[in-house]
C-alpha cells in the first residue's frame, strides 16, 4: 500500500492487546481493543522492536466492507515512531519468509475474533487463550461458522509458537460437543 498517503485516512488509537502470527512466526497484525489490524509481513520485524503489548497506538488504515479490521497503511508508537508500509520491495531487497519448523500442533477454546485477510476475507480465529487459527479463505469461506465469536473449536494442523503468540495451520476443526451453552 505504499501509494496511499496514511495522513488522508482515518486515525484509529487504542491498546494493543495481542499480537498475531502468520504460519511463519512472523508478526502480521495486532489486536488493538477488540479489531484486529492487519500489518503486512515485511513490516514483522519494525512492528516487534518498536511496539510491546499494552502500548497505545496509533493507526490509520484501510478498512474492508464486509469485515470490521483495518489494513494498516501507517502506525504511530506510544514513543512517536511510525511504522510506514512502503511495500515489500521498497528498500529494492524482496521480503523472505523465515525458515522456521513447524510442529503439529492443536488447540481449543471458544472463538474471541474472527481473522481476515487485508481486503478482508476470512482466514481463520483468534481463540480466547491467544491462539491464531489461519486457514486459506476457500476453507474458511467453507467453515465460518466455526471461526465466529462465540463457536467453542478444536483445532489441529502444524503450526509455530513464539514470544509474540502461537498460530495454527488449521489441517482439520471440529465443534465442542461439552462447550458451554448460553441460557
Amino acid at each position: 500500500m505504499h501509494w496511499i498517503d496514511p495522513t488522508s485516512l482515518p486515525e484509529t488509537r487504542g491498546k494493543v492487546t495481542r499480537f498475531l502470527l502468520n504460519p511463519h512466526g512472523e508478526v502480521d497484525g495486532l489486536v488493538v481493543g477488540s479489531r484486529q489490524v492487519h500489518v503486512p509481513p515485511h513490516l514483522s520485524k519494525q512492528l516487534a522492536r518498536h511496539v510491546a503489548l499494552g502500548d497505545s497506538i496509533r493507526v490509520r488504515g484501510v478498512k474492508p466492507r464486509d469485515a470490521d479490521m483495518l489494513a494498516a497503511v501507517s502506525l504511530t508508537t506510544k514513543s512517536g515512531v511510525v511504522i510506514l508500509d512502503e511495500g515489500p520491495h521498497h528498500d529494492g531487497k524482496p521480503h523472505h519468509k523465515p525458515d522456521v519448523e513447524r510442529k503439529p500442533m492443536d488447540a481449543s477454546g471458544e472463538v474471541a475474533l474472527s481473522l481476515f485477510g487485508p481486503k478482508g476475507e476470512l482466514r481463520g480465529a483468534l481463540l480466547d487463550d491467544g491462539t491464531s487459527l489461519r486457514m486459506p479463505p476457500h476453507a474458511a469461506a467453507e467453515l465460518a461458522s466455526y471461526l465466529m465469536p462465540g463457536a467453542h473449536v478444536h483445532a489441529w494442523g502444524h503450526g509455530v509458537k513464539n514470544r509474540h503468540g502461537r498460530t495454527i495451520e488449521v489441517d482439520e476443526i471440529a465443534a465442542l460437543v461439552d462447550a458451554p451453552q448460553a441460557d
